[in-house]
């Protein structure tokens, strides 16, 4: 939706500096930038590259000031996040045309908000609460009981289990499962035959959580499985059984969370990281891509960096492996 920069400035908090009536249409990349686009630069490196592009105004960081420029400006101390804002403006969400598709099939005890918006070939089952202004696209299973917050978004083909439930504004991308049975089994070793272990517990997913595409979120073996408010998880993450995930977490993909684990607000986790069962990683913590954290470990440290497997701080990381390569240079040369 186009907007003038006069509107964008005070939507962003930012100071304008040229023509507030201008308008732009849309957000870009600086090097894919036309007339009519907006784009930001977070140093004097991009906002060189800024000027030159093609786009109509840039935000940029209080350094910029002081240099010259023949475009419109909007000044913000957060440059990135007030492109994020500005973005949610020009581009906001889809609205959907309220009502049930033709061959969506919903049980008669199910309650649907006059609002939800209902694709093709969706089943939503007996006790199941939809919302007001919720989506669900196409070919999306809604189970036995489950819940779904306001304004949430389901993409085609999520499948939420039997009393799953969804808080308020979730967004959950194409394929994801929430609410399947935890890997939890009792070996009989009389028999050499193994036992589900009872899962019964459930799913809770806080308001404004994110969940990408082809996610899996298992059930609590007892308890319940919990996705903190606001956390955000890329595509291919697992979160096992009555896993405990605070809120404001970002989780990069195909990282597995196993049984039981504990992740506390605000921690940040990079790609194909492994956490074990009853491990704990402690508010603010930062893992690294590929980090594995053992069973029962505790990960403490807000604002520091782990790495590697077993994961420790980044710095310890780096002295071992030059230790390592001294070593192995040392024994080629024979000393």
């Amino acid at each position: 939706m186009p907007q003038t920069l006069q509107q964008l400035a005070e939507f962003t908090a930012s100071r304008l500096i040229g023509d507030g009536s201008i308008v732009v249409a849309k957000v870009a990349s600086i090097e894919q930038a036309n007339e009519g686009d907006l784009v930001f630069a977070q140093d004097e490196k991009d906002f060189a590259k800024a000027l030159a592009s093609r786009a109509s105004a840039v935000i940029a960081p209080s350094s910029a000031e002081s240099f010259p420029s023949g475009k419109p400006l909007l000044i913000s101390p957060l440059p990135r996040l007030a492109f994020c804002r500005a973005g949610s403006l020009l581009h906001p969400p889809r609205v959907y045309k309220p009502g049930v598709h033709p061959t969506a099939v919903v049980h008669s005890e199910a309650k649907l908000a006059p609002t939800a918006a209902i694709d093709a070939h969706v089943v939503i089952e007996s006790g199941a609460v939809i919302g007001e202004r919720v989506h669900i696209g196409a070919g999306c299973s809604i189970g036995e009981g489950a819940v779904i917050g306001d304004d949430c978004d389901l993409y085609p083909r999520v499948v939420l289990y039997k009393g799953a439930k969804l808080g308020r504004r979730v967004i959950v991308h194409a394929g994801a499962v929430i609410g399947s049975d935890g890997f939890g089994f009792v070996l009989d070793e009389t028999y050499g035959r193994y036992y589900k272990f009872p899962q019964i517990g459930g799913v809770v997913i806080g308001d404004y959580v994110e969940i990408g595409a082809n996610c899996t979120i298992d059930r609590g073996a007892l308890h319940d499985t919990v996705i903190g408010p606001g956390t955000k998880l890329d595509n291919l993450v697992h979160i096992g059984h009555h896993a405990l995930v605070g809120a404001n977490v970002v989780i990069a993909a195909q990282t597995g969370l196993s049984g039981s684990s504990e992740v506390g607000e605000g921690c940040i986790i990079a790609g194909q990281v492994g956490i074990a069962d009853h491990a704990k990683i402690e508010a603010g913590a930062i893992l690294g891509g590929q980090a594995g954290v053992l069973s029962h470990k505790v990960v403490r440290g807000k604002g520091v960096t782990f790495w590697g497997t077993p994961a420790r701080p980044l710095t310890q990381y780096l002295k071992e492996m030059a230790t390592l390569a001294r070593l192995v240079k040392n024994r080629g040369t024979g000393s």
